[in-house]
């Protein structure tokens, strides 16, 4: 089943074109990680490279500016290893951050943060906040 993916993608017929850009990116991305010192390489990675320039996503402006001021060497570098790159772009483009999934670990309350908690949602008239409190009160853990 892979090899006759594989072997639609790189047809004529096929997304041989697509299958070629993405092995292209893929090697760029290793190369751009040996280039770029760690911190850099983390918050940043590259994005596409068309007729020669090698664009690049930075996670923040501060990040952008300091590739930025490392384009020369990373045009240079990337020449250095067999990439036909004559210019460099940086754009600001931020990660999507991932949903969480699952639920963090409850820390119970304490004998003391129980009672006081207890006694003032039993001094507050009916309300959200009183409900809320009574809430909490009833799914939390406890700690003896």
């Amino acid at each position: 089943m892979a090899d006759s993916l594989d072997h639609f993608l790189a047809g004529p017929s096929g997304a041989g074109s697509v299958l070629a850009h993405a092995r292209l990116l893929l090697a760029l991305a290793t190369r751009y990680q040996e280039i770029v010192p760690a911190h850099l390489g983390q918050a940043s990675r590259m994005a596409n490279y068309k007729s020669g320039v090698a664009v690049i996503h930075a996670d923040s402006a501060a990040i952008a500016a300091k590739l930025g001021q490392m384009a020369p060497t990373m045009v240079r570098e990337l020449k250095k290893r067999g990439i036909d790159c004559s210019a460099v772009r940086i754009k600001v483009c931020a990660r999507q951050e991932r949903k969480v999934t699952g639920r963090g670990t409850q820390k119970p309350l304490s004998a003391g943060a129980s009672h006081d908690l207890m006694a003032l949602s039993e001094s507050l008239p009916a309300s959200p906040l009183r409900a809320a409190l009574e809430k909490l009160l009833a799914c939390s853990p406890r700690r003896e």
